[in-house]
């Protein structure tokens, strides 16, 4: 007979690579243990910086079938729950907010599995429910104001509801390759007003005269990586926002990652003058970051939409997701998704109170994807 046990893991680091390796999507650029192990070892999903690793472990007989990412959050920022209205809320009925649980990816709006289970498992379904119950019970052991499952997969929504966990909706713009061939073939499914749009930006950033380069994370020098984290920073400070990643940090997961990063730059001369930076797994490119020290007109553009959709194209890959936010993507051919999490509230007062509002939400949520399909750029039938 089977034995099943749940243990907590202080840091991914602590698990098995071959362990992450056999759970995970096979050449994802996140779901897996060397993104996290480098985040929490350069300080960027770590206690001091209001990241506890609390990550579930399931093992069946010592070998392990199961993991969910876990942190322990002391904010809000970088896990894209949007929640910031929560802590007046639970403060206006005598509660504390923080710090509460998240299963996502650290400043990563990447929707996809969480709930990790392996094929081998004996019974997938008691894996499940037994990681989804051990975080329960870190909840209630703790006082723990709540759980929230970051941007999850379908399957782990379904998951997570059946035991109890109410759902959230937001919207992202995701591009995906309908045939096209290449970029002019994507451009023939655009209305011809909408096409001319996007050749004047494409040309304007091209009579800028900078030379515009896509490298992998592997075909970086580690002392360019001072240089691009400025670039990437500056976006942050010009927002008043916090920059997680160090130049060390980008430099190690371009090393380790290799190919599953993609980088896109724009120099004059030898001056790199703007960045957009990516990663990438087998069929899907993520855009994650984008950094310029100048304002060149449509150069955001180019780097960030048109390169990305140039390179899927190229290198035979069916999505580019963008990032989260940004309704100028529409007109460029990215389509609103509806994405969803998903979130444990123990206290039934409170439970009471957010219900009605994520009810609501779900509502709007769904108006405005279906407002915002109408102004996609493509033709009519």
């Amino acid at each position: 007979m089977s034995k099943l046990t749940i243990r907590i893991s202080d840091g991914a680091a602590d698990i098995p690579r071959e362990a992450w390796t056999a759970l995970c999507a096979p050449g994802h650029p996140f779901l897996n243990g060397d993104f996290l192990r480098i985040v929490e070892e350069h300080g960027v999903a770590v206690p001091d910086a209001g990241w506890q690793p609390l990550h579930l472990v399931a093992s069946e007989n010592g070998k392990i079938v199961g993991l969910l990412p876990l942190y322990l959050k002391g904010h809000s920022h970088g896990d894209f729950i949007y929640d910031w209205s929560w802590k007046a809320v639970w403060e206006r009925f005598g509660h504390r907010y923080y710090p509460r649980l998240v299963s996502g990816l650290p400043y990563t709006p990447v929707a996809g599995p969480r709930l990790l289970i392996a094929p081998v498992a004996s019974d997938r379904s008691a894996v499940c429910d037994a990681l989804i119950t051990a975080a329960q019970g870190i909840v209630a052991g703790n006082g723990f104001s709540t759980w929230h499952v970051a941007l999850a997969s379908s399957a782990d929504i379904d998951a997570v509801a059946a035991s109890g966990l109410l759902v959230s909706h937001d919207v992202q713009y995701q591009w995906s390759d309908a045939g096209f061939g290449d970029f002019d073939g994507f451009l023939q499914s655009f209305s011809a007003e909408k096409r001319r749009k996007v050749r004047a930006e494409r040309r304007r950033a091209a009579e800028s005269g900078l030379r515009i380069a896509v490298r992998h994370g592997d075909e970086i020098d580690r002392d360019e990586w001072p240089v691009l984290h400025a670039l990437y920073k500056s976006t942050f400070d010009r927002f008043g926002n916090y920059a997680a990643f160090s130049p060390e940090c980008f430099a190690e997961l371009a090393t380790t990652l290799g190919d599953r990063m993609v980088v896109f730059t724009a120099s004059d001369g030898d001056e790199t003058v703007a960045l957009s930076l990516c990663f990438r797994s087998d069929d899907t490119l993520f855009g994650r970051y984008w950094g310029a020290r100048r304002q060149v007109d449509s150069l955001h553009f180019e780097l960030c939409f048109y390169r990305g959709i140039d390179y899927c194209l190229r290198h035979g890959l069916t999505r580019f997701e963008p990032g989260a936010g940004g309704e100028h993507k529409i007109a460029r051919g990215f389509t609103p998704q509806i994405v969803r999490s998903a979130h444990w509230i123990p206290d039934p007062e409170m439970r009471r109170v957010i219900a009605p509002h994520l009810e609501r939400q779900k509502l709007g949520i769904a108006a405005y994807h279906d407002d915002a399909r109408s102004h996609l750029p493509f033709r009519k039938p």
